[in-house]
């Protein structure tokens, strides 16, 4: 039997139901009473308040029960917030600065509920369907599951025996006993197959060939692309070897997938080209921040290429778009409507396809992210296409 909330959850709990409905977050009677009927707390007893120190620099203040500062009501207003809580930050980026602060990457988090309440109504579950999640993180989404479906058809995993264990922990306070297992889900469930849902929270390059394979024929995969430049959710149908779908119109990025129980690999980057010219633009590093899907549609011309911020001696503030090869281009972040440069660097302009793509998506007249298709075939194939004319963009990459 489930534990029910107590009386000063309640209250809460309600408020962020009707939050979550009136974002169109939650669409449906049985995820609104399930949502109502989980409490968020039990799974973020701590979590990490981002704060910039004065030297500007993003840091993480660690807020639990130890913490003088923070009351219960405290609590209970950020556990039923709908803004995703950092739970563990990054041993190897981790760098003690004050008495509760450190400086680092996050490595967990418990995610915005309305990012949850999208994935899970995108994921159409019914009674009976077996759900795998991938990225047990604190519990929340697997004890949002079980309560759905019931303990006995949830599979949960994550790569951290330590998060494991704590989430196992605070399900079975709820009446909760799903199956936990902890590994690498990307090279698939250790002893289960033929789910009928799989959710994934956490970030893969792509859908990888092993959840095609633990999902049964006519089932579905939720999880977040990463694409370089861009990605998004996506929801594809499994037939075997092959998945199509489309990016859904719920938008979020979760933290990337990983082999290791508690950091990320460091990335090798070969040294940036020397700079090549400096050129006017009609499109600037602003319309690039200010467009989802316009990144998007980048990430399909530029597979793999990254997107960060450069900040100039100065302080000017652009957005770069980087290869692996070592090309990059910049632009500052200016007012929208006004023209900028472009300052590059490389054999290849590399702000060329973004004006290229800038002007195709506002012919086609700036479509969303849900009108874009994406389709995994075997061997490794992927692509995406543009739903209403079928043009498509190849995203095997490098």
């Amino acid at each position: 039997m489930n534990a029910s909330p107590t009386d000063d959850v309640r209250p809460r709990l309600a408020a962020l139901v009707t939050t979550l409905e009136e974002a169109g977050a939650l669409r449906t009677p049985e995820w609104a009473r399930v949502f109502a009927s989980v409490p968020r707390h039990v799974f973020v007893p701590r979590w990490y308040e981002q704060e910039t120190t004065d030297r500007g620099i993003t840091a993480w203040r660690l807020r639990d029960a130890s913490d003088q500062g923070l009351d219960r009501d405290a609590w209970y207003t950020a556990a039923y917030s709908d803004r995703t809580l950092v739970t563990a930050l990054d041993p190897a980026t981790a760098e003690r600065i004050g008495d509760r602060t450190w400086t680092g990457l996050p490595t967990s988090s418990s995610t915005a509920p309305h990012l949850m309440a999208g994935m899970l109504e995108e994921l159409d579950v019914h009674d009976g369907h077996r759900v795998w999640d991938v990225g047990t993180g604190t519990g929340y989404l697997t004890a949002l599951l079980c309560t759905r479906l019931g303990s006995r058809l949830v599979h949960s995993s994550d790569i951290a025996p330590a998060l494991a264990d704590a989430a196992r922990t605070r399900l079975a306070s709820l009446g909760h006993t799903p199956r936990l297992t902890v590994h690498d889900a990307r090279s698939g469930h250790p002893d289960a197959t033929g789910f009928d849902r799989v959710i994934a929270t956490c970030s893969v390059r792509s859908v990888p060939a092993a959840w095609l394979h633990a999902t049964r024929p006519g089932g579905a995969i939720v999880t977040d692309l990463d694409l370089g430049i861009e990605g998004g959710l996506v929801r594809v149908a499994v037939d075997g070897p092959h998945a199509t779908g489309r990016f859904t119109r719920t938008t979020g990025r979760f933290m990337a997938s990983r082999g290791d129980a508690h950091t990320y690999p460091r990335k090798l980057r070969p040294p940036y080209a020397p700079e090549t010219a400096v050129r006017p633009t009609t499109v600037t590093g602003a319309d690039l921040r200010n467009h989802y899907p316009f990144r998007l549609l980048l990430a399909f011309h530029l597979p793999y290429a990254e997107l960060v911020y450069h900040c100039a001696d100065d302080g000017a503030l652009s957005l770069q778009l980087q290869r692996r090869d070592g090309a990059w281009a910049r632009s500052l972040i200016a007012g929208e409507h006004h023209p900028g440069t472009v300052t590059y660097g490389g054999a290849d302009d590399l702000w060329a396809t973004v004006e290229s793509v800038w002007r195709w998506w506002n012919d086609h007249g700036c479509p969303a992210q849900d009108q874009f298709g994406y389709a995994c075939e075997p061997g490794g194939r992927r692509y995406a296409w543009h739903i209403p004319d079928g043009r498509r963009w190849d995203l095997t990459g490098p």
